[in-house]
């Protein structure tokens, strides 16, 4: 019994003095989480009515987000009877460690930083890197998020997008589209030239400048091929590809004008 009392003496004594501690802990952890909220929304709104770029935006705000989560945190520490200056030289000697352990995470926060200074691109755009073709979509602190032609999501590190290759189709305004056809080697050259670029002239996403161009590619085994360039919008690029072939063949087909293709030879017994 009596060490039944002393352990009940004992968390009473804990709850008197480390009870409030918690309650008001667990109190600025709620407001403050409110309060953030608060923030970020003001934040936003105010980037938005500044006229702020989309990328420069969503890096800032996830900046801030970040740095505020951390004081709240801090605080909530502090509020339960952590001394900051303790913690201070807890977190100092932490960080040394966190850093050495994260060292790629702390190259894609750079990198992150470095996208936003010099823009090789923004959302919205266009890029191919890394192996990845697609839309940018978000560009955070430590990520960037593609949108593959696909519809598939690839989120690619801050510190590869910066050090690596980019290629941004979008920067320019303008695409080409390369597709090849084969005519037939009796085929009247001049006349499938003129047919081809009636056709593409035809289409209204192919742009008049840069002109779109048709051109002898190569003298194939058992074709002519034409190399035809369209130019376009980057958002158009899949609708003039698919139509520059589907139109081809339209075209070609209209005009009598054959494309190669292995003819079954049939032997009379």
């Amino acid at each position: 019994m009596e060490d039944a009392k002393v352990w009940i003496d004992k968390g009473i004594e804990f709850i008197t003095e480390f009870g409030p501690k918690l309650i008001g802990a667990v109190v600025i952890y709620i407001i403050g989480s409110w309060i953030i909220k608060k923030i970020m929304k003001v934040l936003r709104g105010t980037m938005s009515k500044a006229d702020y770029d989309k990328s420069l935006q969503k890096f800032l705000l996830s900046l801030a987000k970040w740095a505020l989560t951390i004081f709240l945190i801090i605080t909530v520490i502090s509020t339960l009877g952590v001394e900051t200056t303790s913690l201070a030289a807890v977190i100092a000697a932490a960080g040394l460690a966190i850093g050495l352990a994260l060292q790629g995470s702390l190259s894609n926060f750079a990198g992150g930083v470095l996208i936003i200074i010099f823009k090789p691109y923004k959302i919205g755009d266009l890029v191919e890197a890394q192996g990845v073709l697609g839309s940018v979509k978000e560009i955070e602190i430590f990520t960037t998020k593609l949108i593959t032609p696909q519809n598939k999501l690839a989120i690619v590190p801050n510190g590869a997008m910066a050090n690596g290759n980019i290629i941004n189709y979008t920067a320019e305004g303008k695409m080409r589209v390369d597709t090849t056809v084969g005519v037939d080697y009796g085929s009247d050259i001049k006349k499938t030239k003129e047919v081809l670029l009636a056709m593409l002239e035809a289409n209204p996403l192919v742009l008049k400048d840069p002109a779109p161009s048709v051109n002898v590619e190569e003298l194939a085994d058992s074709s002519v091929n034409l190399a035809v360039r369209p130019f376009c919008k980057p958002e158009d690029y899949w609708d003039v590809y698919f139509g520059t072939i589907e139109g081809t063949k339209e075209a070609l087909d209209k005009a009598g004008i054959e494309i190669p293709y292995p003819h079954e030879v049939q032997i009379n017994k």
